[in-house]
């Protein structure tokens, strides 16, 4: 054979790698993940890990690329975008899915769980996983829980001892109704701000306090503004990670099941990231300034009782619901 002929043939076969090549490059998936959380935030770690274990799972064939911070557009966005197959997954409270998945509404009843271990039997039970997947008939399928904490009170002026304290005040809202009969009938003026407008609202005094978990008054740097913070507890919201239905039908039984897996694995280790960060944001808190109380929860309970009786009369289903959890032993 003639060195024109080695060339030839050389070069073909440099083609037929550089075109194998191209192919693996081709089989990489990128799943877009958008939240609003900074990325100092516990939950925000926990879907890195999730990213890292699909890429792990999959050989790097299917990747998940996490965009904090509102990069992507408020929750409500997120889960619009969701709905159209635009992103893939996200995460969001509980609270924000109430506009999408009418049964979702059962989480913001305030003082639902009797205590931790409590919520957690109706989440990882029956209850819980069919609630993840209510959403599916509006395009978006739940993958796991993750804890969104406890929320209580904080704010600017003086503590919220009791419900009368609330009375005046402009209280900082999710774009939630249940939030919004909460506070109202706690006797406060609610007042919806998305989450990455709240630092300036409060500043400007477009409202007066807000209600958070620990972790998120600190990463958020509200308590440079809110010296006030008391340990009510009304609501136990969850975090909800979802994926794009549009997305999770395109997938592979293969890839479906390296997503869920991953999401698992990530709501188990947020589980325990969540811990320790309540933990270490209340001494933070203190260390800033903020006086820390605990009032008495009755009056709390006491001032949201009528919620329940309006939920029986206007939203039966829903009150079911809400019995099946007070329920579970």
């Amino acid at each position: 054979m003639n060195p024109k002929s080695n060339f030839i043939l050389f070069s073909f076969l440099c083609l037929g790698l550089f075109l194998s090549g191209c192919q693996e490059v081709l089989q990489v998936r990128e799943i877009k993940m958008g939240h609003a959380l900074v990325t100092s935030h516990p939950v925000h770690e926990a879907m890195v890990f999730l990213a890292k274990r699909v890429e792990e799972k999959s050989d790097g064939k299917l990747q998940i690329k996490v965009y904090p911070n509102q990069q992507l557009g408020t929750e409500r966005e997120l889960l619009e975008l969701l709905q159209i197959g635009s992103l893939g997954m996200t995460k969001v409270s509980a609270a924000a899915l109430e506009g999408f998945a009418p049964t979702m509404q059962v989480f913001g009843m305030p003082y639902l769980f009797r205590d931790d271990a409590h919520q957690k039997r109706v989440l990882d039970g029956p209850i819980g996983k069919q609630l993840l997947l209510d959403p599916e008939k509006y395009w978006l399928r739940g993958l796991c829980y993750y804890d969104g904490g406890k929320r209580s009170f904080y704010s600017k002026e003086k503590p919220i001892e009791s419900p009368a304290d609330l009375k005046g005040l402009k209280i900082r809202v999710m774009e939630s109704n249940m939030a919004t009969n909460m506070v109202r009938a706690m006797g406060g003026s609610p007042t919806p701000v998305a989450y990455g407008e709240l630092y300036s609202a409060l500043q400007q005094g477009i409202v007066d306090g807000a209600e958070n978990n620990p972790p998120s008054l600190y990463t958020s740097k509200h308590y440079e503004i809110c010296k006030f913070y008391s340990i009510d507890e009304h609501t136990v919201l969850p975090d909800v990670v979802l994926i794009s239905t549009k997305v999770w039908e395109s997938l592979s039984d293969e890839e479906q099941r390296w997503v869920q897996e991953a999401a698992d694995e990530s709501s188990e280790l947020q589980y325990k990231i969540w811990a320790e960060s309540t933990e270490n944001s209340l001494r933070a808190l203190e260390k800033a300034g903020v006086q820390i109380s605990y009032p008495d929860k009755s009056k709390f309970r006491e001032g949201v009782s009528s919620m329940y009786e309006q939920m029986k009369i206007e939203q039966p289903e829903i009150y079911k619901i809400i019995e099946a959890i007070q329920g579970v032993d």
